[in-house]
């Protein structure tokens, strides 16, 4: 142990968890740990499944039985002793908000505390007059009154409705009345009129005490009136805000009424979303180009619905309505008479409402959801809330105007911002909590995102720097932050931000873990392990717990990553291209009417600054672009002006992080389509054809084969009621999830169980005797996932684990026949490199070099240098994110693209490519 204090160390000993080897360590108190290794060698093991499921599992207990009911319970570890163990925060890369109502404003609490100064600050304006609608207090009245009016003579009067007779009893004796600027005084018992001004007292003001008395008593009997004797004016001071031109009244202001989640201040419309869903015409008619007679009403054409189609053809003749030509071809009027319908047919609209009566069926509810799409909500614009709170606006602006503002321009505008000195005491402190909140957002690089941006939308990175934006401005101590790659779709330029927060909350008092690959990273960390030496099975050793200076001695994978030149480059030449396609102008999101060529058989990397606009251009609008014209996809891409050379293109596929499957029944086996290959060879041995099984007999989702107690899913589960449910292995299977007879029939001695619970690298040498099966499994090992099992639960895969699954399947079905050419096939990867060391991401670029050499065409959204470094044809946007980006800086080979000056990737892509 190091000279130090056992209380300074986090101490673990006989760490078994997944694929852990029985591995011993301290971890520093108080310093930035990084936790590196290649893929599979147990880094998450460690630092997820381990450390935070322990301190996890320890806070839980501490809790009463009930509290347990409503809190995820985290298995305990396989782990001897942990000891020192912090309270301990996970930051993961995981984005598991699902709903449309949090935003960065609620979830960063910025858009509360924007809520607290609206309710304390904001004047109403009237909307149809736009003047300022005032609601008085006593005490307002008072010191308006002594502000303005000092000195003089005054009557304190209240207007009522109010009996005669009442008024009299409650001790009121004379009634003012003010005409033609001519004031009269009457007795009371005098007056007879219903509306009448009542006189509290006659004073002078500057008796402060009978100038309170006096206004609290009239504002308690009704709206306060004064008139000024010198000055023979009477000033009114309702204690209501109503527009005094336009009778409009403006609700009391609170926190509340600018809640977007609550019903006192959701738009009625939209119910606070800001978008309401309707339904597309280009989902009920995808091809414009067919006739009503060829079926350009899609959802008609099932035999179900055919009458639908039948009562239009013939009612559409009688309305004279052409049921022969394209659809896009007909008249407006021709085109809307088909939905509303008239007296010969029932038109689309009829048919979804009749849908929308049926909407307590799944199935019905499902189709709906498939032909509507979110549209602005034509009562708030999209502001979310109800027309009584955009009424209250400070400096000109609502609270929906600074939720539409980006972290920059919010706090442009607080800069900017010119407040009263009364209202600037008031929100003094919840500015500086908005500022304060605005700057760490800037440093973790997420200075482009919108307060009004659903959390859904955030990708992983953006989920986890948001979070850690949140845990700096909590400014906890002594406690254990795990980070699981924070900079996951960041810049280099941006990477050197979040190191200087990790660093900060080490300063703090806290213990920064952080599982990465990043080597800039590496390099900043005060203490490094490095698991391995390979995945899965061949992983979970310890190779390296120290310090940087000694790591840098050692001969392992990431230590030689670090000393050696980085530069790992398959196109060291620069290649003339003739075939391009050409995105002409486009200008969704922050483009700024960029035209942009992509190179065909070439490997493009998109990269630039987060924000820059990389997944607007690549996805929202050239996936979705060229998908439209192939009629792969019906999704509107944003605006751009036309597309070009797309005429020899096949199809274009983007391979993204979104799961392989939803249940664990779901598997790489199964998805790769390597299951039914597996599943009749041990259908052909000879037991098995004695014993009468199929290939469906080894299936876990057929009746046939499964365990019937627990359905083919390995446990059964035990409702706790009030604690948390146990998933207990199958009594009957054992967790095997087949029947007994299934797994009597073997193959080279493993059963159908043991097979699937191999991982690809052991399945490679098993089915040695396989050539095809052998060669699709060792493309698996060739992408860096050979550690994962065969069977291994779709759900348990990470999302970069997923994606190159999912380039695993492509390379599968085009490239295992040798013959194969996959000229016109574009394949689009957002961020492949997610959770990959440096010698996996030598393995992907190697696996993309064999989709080019097939002539394919390969375009890369990526901040990773190597694969820059590596790339044909680079196209680069910036030069910052939000609306400072959105521009081309450059577009072409990596040579000239070193030259560039004012790009922030050319500058670090020198830095790594130096000699």
């Amino acid at each position: 142990m190091p000279m130090s204090k056992v209380e300074d160390y986090l101490i673990i000993k006989g760490a078994r968890q997944n694929n852990l080897k029985n591995i011993e360590l301290l971890i520093p108190h108080n310093k930035l740990t990084v936790i590196t290794g290649i893929s599979g060698s147990g880094k998450s093991s460690l630092a997820f499944d381990t450390i935070y499921a322990e301190a996890q599992w320890r806070f839980i207990e501490c809790m009463s039985s009930y509290a347990r009911v409503f809190i995820e319970k985290l298995p305990r570890p396989d782990v001897d002793l942990i000891d020192n163990l912090r309270p301990s925060i996970a930051l993961e890369q995981r984005n598991p908000v699902k709903g449309s109502r949090a935003t960065v404003g609620t979830h960063t609490e910025i858009y509360d505390y924007l809520r607290i100064i609206f309710s304390k600050i904001a004047i109403p304006i009237c909307p149809e007059c736009k003047r300022e609608i005032k609601a008085w207090s006593p005490s307002k009245i008072v010191q308006e009154l002594l502000q303005n009016y000092s000195g003089k003579r005054a009557f304190i009067m209240f207007e009522s409705e109010e009996s005669t007779e009442k008024l009299i009893k409650l001790g009121f004796s004379r009634v003012f009345i003010y005409e033609n600027t001519h004031a009269v005084v009457k007795e009371l018992s005098e007056f007879h009129e219903k509306l009448k001004m009542i006189i509290v007292d006659r004073l002078r003001i500057s008796d402060v005490s009978r100038l309170n008395d006096s206004v609290e008593i009239a504002f308690k009997m009704g709206n306060v009136k004064v008139y000024i004797v010198e000055d023979n004016i009477l000033l009114n001071f309702p204690s209501e805000a109503i527009c005094p031109q336009c009778g409009i009244k403006a609700p009391e202001a609170s926190p509340l009424l600018f809640s977007f989640n609550h019903p006192q201040g959701a738009c009625a419309e939209c119910k606070g979303f800001g978008y309401i869903l309707k339904y597309d015409e280009s989902f009920i008619i995808p091809d414009r180009e067919l006739s009503l007679a060829e079926g350009a009403i899609e959802i008609w054409e099932r035999p179900s619905l055919k009458w639908w189609k039948q009562q239009l053809i013939r009612g559409a003749k009688l309305s004279g309505i052409n049921v022969n030509i394209p659809y896009r071809a007909l008249p407006e009027a021709h085109k809307n008479l088909i939905f509303t319908g008239n007296q010969y047919f029932y038109g689309v609209n009829d048919f979804l409402e009749e849908l929308e009566r049926k909407r307590y069926k799944v199935h019905i509810r499902v189709f709906l959801s498939r032909i509507r799409k979110p549209s602005l909500c034509p009562v708030c614009k999209g502001k979310r809330l109800k027309e009584e709170a955009l009424m209250f606006k400070i400096n000109g602006l609502d609270i929906g105007d600074l939720n539409f503002m980006s972290v920059t321009e919010l706090k442009k505008w607080i800069q900017l911002l010119k407040l009263s000195p009364e209202q600037a005491r008031v929100a003094e402190e919840p500015l500086k909590q908005i500022s304060e909140k605005l700057d760490f957002l800037e440093r973790v690089g997420l200075k482009y995102l919108t307060l009004d941006r659903q959390i859904k939308t955030l990708s992983g990175g953006e989920y986890q720097r948001l979070n850690i934006s949140n845990q700096l401005s909590n400014k906890l101590t002594a406690t254990l932050y795990i980070l699981d790659e924070p900079t996951v779709g960041l810049h280099p330029r941006d990477t050197d931000r979040i190191i200087k927060v990790m660093k900060e909350l080490t300063d703090y008092g806290n213990t920064v873990i952080v599982v990465e690959h990043d080597r800039d990273v590496i390099k900043q960390a005060d203490w490094i392990i490095e698991l391995g030496p390979g995945g899965g099975s061949s992983g979970g050793k310890v190779i390296y717990s120290g310090k940087m200076k000694n790591f840098l001695k050692m001969n392992t994978p990431t230590a030689n990553y670090l000393k050696e030149n980085d530069a790992y480059l398959i196109s060291q030449f620069s290649r003339f291209y003739k075939e391009f396609i050409t995105l002409k102008n486009a200008r969704g999101h922050n483009l700024k009417g960029i035209t942009v060529h992509f190179p065909l058989n070439a490997l493009t990397v998109v990269t630039g600054v987060s924000g820059s606009g990389k997944s607007s251009l690549v996805v929202d609008t050239f996936y979705k672009a060229v998908a439209n014209q192939l009629g792969l996809d019906n999704e509107e891409p944003l605006s751009f002006d036309g597309i070009e050379g797309i005429k020899n293109i096949k199809t274009i596929k983007l391979i993204d992080q979104s799961p392989i499957g939803k249940t664990p029944k779901s598997m790489p086996v199964t998805y790769l389509g390597l299951y039914s290959k597996i599943r009749d060879i041990f259908a052909s041995q000879r037991e098995a054809r004695a014993r009468g099984l199929s290939s469906g007999a080894f299936s876990v989702n057929s009746s046939e084969g499964q365990c019937p107690t627990c359905k083919g899913e390995g446990f059964t589960r035990v409702q706790m009621y009030f604690f948390e449910d146990l998933f207990l292995p199958c009594e009957d299977c054992e967790g095997k999830r087949f029947k007994k007879e299934v797994l009597e029939i073997k193959y080279k001695d493993k059963n159908i169980h043991e097979v699937l619970s191999m991982s690809f690298d052991e399945a490679y040498e098993f089915f040695c005797d396989e050539f095809a099966l052998r060669e699709k499994i060792n493309i698996v090992r060739e992408l860096g996932l050979g550690y994962l099992r065969l069977g291994q639960p779709a759900t348990t895969l990470s999302g970069g684990e997923a994606q190159r699954i999912k380039i695993c399947e492509e390379i599968i079905n085009s490239i295992t026949s040798r013959k194969s050419n996959l000229k016109g096939f574009i394949y689009i990867l957002d961020e492949p490199t997610v959770g990959l060391h440096y010698e996996d991401i030598k393995k992907f670029l190697h696996i993309v070099k064999r989709l080019i050499d097939k002539s394919a065409t390969v375009i890369i959204i990526e901040h990773n240098l190597q694969v820059i470094a590596d790339a044909h044809w680079i196209i680069d946007l910036g030069p910052e994110g939000g609306d400072e980006g959105g521009y081309l800086l450059y577009e072409g080979n990596l040579h000239d693209f070193l030259k560039v000056k004012n790009s922030y990737t050319a500058k670090y892509l020198r830095e790594h490519l130096k000699s």
